[in-house]
């Protein structure tokens, strides 16, 4: 029935190959419990029930991406958005949570609406092939970085910005040694290696110390076994739909709170499309003409996982870059995403044992996922310096801004002037002029994302 169903015979894989990259995908992205509930406790909410909040929206949203497309994409609270969510909007300009919440659906209904009409669907085929590929070897980098910062390999610097960590602490010399394991196994081309290596690494993190000791003398362990392993979750109750819509009872609330919601809608829209782009360029799911199918209803999931959210109680559910960690176990359908969802709810009961799995453990997986995004940049023609030029923009702001959305706008930018100024007019569509001038109004303040 599952192979039926999902379409497996057509896309050369099998139930054991989804399942190991549904559990890939998850292991990657777990961080997100524990992570989004910490940010967004910062706005005044209960992170007990974010907790839980995030798991629901996260399977809520990967299972319609799931039936709705067959891609082998999970999504979850987007990382940046809810730290804008939790410091920006609601730290520093003194929004509600409940307030925050109602701009965060409003953003998902403009965001269907222009995913039902196609809008978001042609932006995609604006985006130049050469920007496609550098988005999937950006967002490569990106997930790398993440993962050798959560693991402690890079640490930040007054001076340098960046510098390296402290190789001969626990954490890094067993991210450091597990990333050689994993690397190891994916060369000799053994099945499932990237949660193999997970797994490998995290029984050795119970042997590990992390340099720390307790009150009473005695070494703290990167990890240990749970105390138990089953848990009940807490009840959602105190954000299920409690968001407020105040800021549309006048006109002057509202003109205060555009910014706000067309820089959500921008950053969502451009996370989004590229995380679609990269995961499913990584899958071989594009076409020949670097379209995407079926992208409308990978793009009318997502909005409406936007929606979900909101009333959940959370920020954004959007894309997860993660899912290429799926992809690369050989995750090819909505199957993998079906597993990662049903995993994300039995993670509301067996969080004890998720919590187990140390930063030092997935940072592996991310780093070898991003080794294998990179290789796609053999396809970009580097020794046309005006195709060249936005793809390396791209593939370098996306990391150094932390968000593919930036990354996005300033290689969008730079290839619509230098086709201006070169003539080479045609080799960017019309919307994607029209793209290029939203992100230059976003970047420089400029009405309507004055103050956003």
């Amino acid at each position: 029935m599952l192979t039926r169903f999902f379409k497996l015979r057509e896309n050369n894989t099998t139930v054991g190959r989804e399942l190991t990259a549904g559990l890939t995908t998850f292991a990657a992205m777990a961080y997100i419990l524990a992570v989004n509930p910490d940010i967004l406790s910062h706005a005044g909410m209960d992170k007990a029930a974010l907790v839980t909040i995030t798991a629901l929206s996260s399977a809520a949203a990967t299972l319609l991406m799931a039936f709705m497309t067959n891609f082998p994409i999970a999504l979850a609270p987007g990382m940046g958005i809810n730290a804008m969510f939790a410091f920006t909007i609601c730290g520093a300009m003194g929004v509600h949570w409940s307030e925050a919440l109602g701009m965060v659906c409003l953003n998902g209904i403009v965001f269907l609406l222009l995913s039902l009409t196609g809008v978001r669907e042609r932006i995609i085929k604006a985006i130049p092939y050469s920007l496609k590929i550098a988005i999937t070897c950006g967002i490569g980098i990106f997930i790398a970085f993440i993962a050798l910062k959560n693991a402690g390999v890079i640490v930040a610097n007054p001076a340098t910005y960046v510098a390296v960590g402290d190789f001969s602490s626990g954490p890094v010399a067993l991210c450091l040694g597990g990333l050689m394991i994993t690397a190891t196994l994916v060369a000799l081309r053994v099945r499932g290696a990237i949660v193999l290596g997970m797994i490998i690494t995290t029984i050795i993190g119970i042997f590990v110390h992390t340099g720390a000791t307790t009150a009473d003398g005695h070494a703290i362990m990167v990890t240990s076994l749970p105390a138990s392993i089953i848990g009940l979750p807490a009840s959602p109750a105190p954000h299920f739909l409690k968001l407020t819509l105040n800021f549309l009872t006048s006109w002057h609330a509202f003109a205060a709170a555009l910014p706000v919601i067309l820089t959500l809608l921008l950053i969502d829209m451009f996370d989004n499309i590229g995380t679609l782009i990269g995961v499913t360029k990584r899958a071989n799911l594009l076409d020949a003409d670097g379209n995407l199918p079926r992208a409308g209803r990978a793009l009318v999931a997502d909005s409406t996982a936007a929606i979900i959210s909101s009333l959940l109680g959370t920020s954004t559910v959007v894309s997860y870059i993660e899912s290429a960690s799926g992809v690369e176990a050989g995750g090819r359908t909505g199957l993998t995403s079906l597993t990662t969802a049903v995993l994300m709810l039995l993670a509301l009961f067996l969080s004890p044992l998720i919590v187990c799995i140390p930063a030092a453990a997935t940072a592996p997986a991310l780093i070898i996922v991003g080794v294998f995004m990179m290789q796609s940049i053999v396809e970009i023609k580097m020794d046309d310096f005006v195709t060249a030029a936005p793809a390396v923009l791209t593939i370098i702001t996306i990391p150094l801004t932390f968000s593919v959305a930036e990354g996005i706008g300033i290689g969008v930018i730079t290839a619509a002037l230098l086709a201006i100024f070169t003539g080479r007019f045609r080799s960017m569509t019309l919307v994607g002029y029209v793209i290029a001038v939203i992100f230059f109004l976003k970047f420089f303040h400029i009405a309507p994302f004055h103050g956003a």
